[in-house]
């Protein structure tokens, strides 16, 4: 299995505006007190930490990320009480449970659901929720169709020999099974369509969208390659996301 790739924390900082909304949706589902210990699983930024840190007043954040820039950029926004780590989510290993478990965005980049549900498992006590959401079934469609193409073209075509796309853009119902046979109860998961215009559409698209893709590419063909991605699509760049949302519980009290 390939290691999480690296990201540019500080672009993603700027541009992650849309991914707020998405978090905010989320920490609405999971009701907290306060008080509890959340596993912040794809942290990120901190861009969206910070909202999750904001319902803990009296609690305490695991922010976790297999990006080191990511989980670096993190620290900025954590207290004294709060934690940053390293780790692929499907190796994912904690000293102690936590109370619950929020993701926003992230579980589409993983590519072994199965593995992805039973390692969180694994670290939520007994009784405690599990609230996510990240890409699902016909995410971003049309813009994955018009990547295709301009991959094909010269000068790019040469350096996508073998290259596969590292989503797993799942739907519910699969989702659902894969949850029960984690360990999870009462699993519930939907999709959800959620059309986005993205603030800085290049930057975006190389950032969040085509990383990839850019990094199979030579300093010198990053900016061209987004470029005719972009030109491809219709004015202002509009993306047509489908979220796939998760609800779980782990058994007991």
């Amino acid at each position: 299995m390939a290691p999480p790739r690296d990201w540019d924390a500080a672009s993603y900082q700027r541009v992650s505006v849309p991914h707020e909304e998405w978090a905010r949706s989320i920490l609405d589902r999971l009701e907290l007190g306060g008080d509890e210990t959340v596993l912040d699983a794809g942290c990120g930024s901190g861009r969206v930490t910070s909202l999750l840190i904001e319902q803990l007043p009296e609690g305490r954040v695991v922010a976790v990320d297999g990006s080191p820039s990511m989980a670096e950029k993190v620290r900025e926004v954590l207290r004294p009480q709060d934690e940053a780590l390293v780790s692929d989510l499907v190796e994912l290993e904690l000293e102690d449970q936590v109370d619950a478990i929020f993701s926003s965005a992230v579980f589409h980049w993983v590519l072994d659901h199965d593995a992805l549900f039973s390692a969180l498992r694994g670290v939520l006590r007994p009784g405690g929720k599990f609230a996510s959401q990240c890409g699902g079934a016909g995410n971003i469609d049309r813009l994955r169709d018009v990547t295709r193409e301009v991959q094909e073209r010269e000068p790019y075509a040469g350096y996508f020999d073998g290259f596969e796309e590292p989503w797993n853009y799942a739907g519910a119902e699969e989702t659902e099974e894969r949850l029960a046979r984690a360990g999870f109860t009462e699993a519930r998961a939907w999709l959800q369509p959620w059309r986005i215009v993205p603030p800085s559409p290049a930057e975006f698209l190389a950032t969040v969208c085509l990383g990839p893709h850019i990094d199979r590419l030579p300093e010198d063909l990053r900016e061209p390659f987004v470029a005719e991605v972009l030109a491809a699509e219709p004015e202002p760049l509009t993306l047509d996301y489908v979220r796939l949302n998760i609800e779980a519980k782990a058994p007991g009290s």
